[in-house]
């Protein structure tokens, strides 16, 4: 699944992700960490895996795209 940076906090390595149709998705230290990602900007597109549903729905890997 493909999304957009929103938030990103560099001390907890945590934040949020737009998906396509604007909802907002969390994402902790641990998705994050999962990427091997060291930084993320705001607006950058990104790759995803989700678990949940609804309001449960949490990212649990965050990439950067690439084509």
């Amino acid at each position: 699944m493909q999304a957009t940076a929103y938030t990103y906090d560099q001390e907890t390595r945590s934040g949020s992700v737009l998906l396509d149709d604007g909802t907002p998705v969390p994402f902790d230290a641990p998705a994050f960490d999962a990427g091997g990602l060291r930084l993320l900007r705001p607006g950058q597109r990104v790759r995803i895996e989700v678990t949940g549903e609804a309001a449960a729905r949490r990212v649990t890997l965050i990439t950067l795209q690439t084509f």
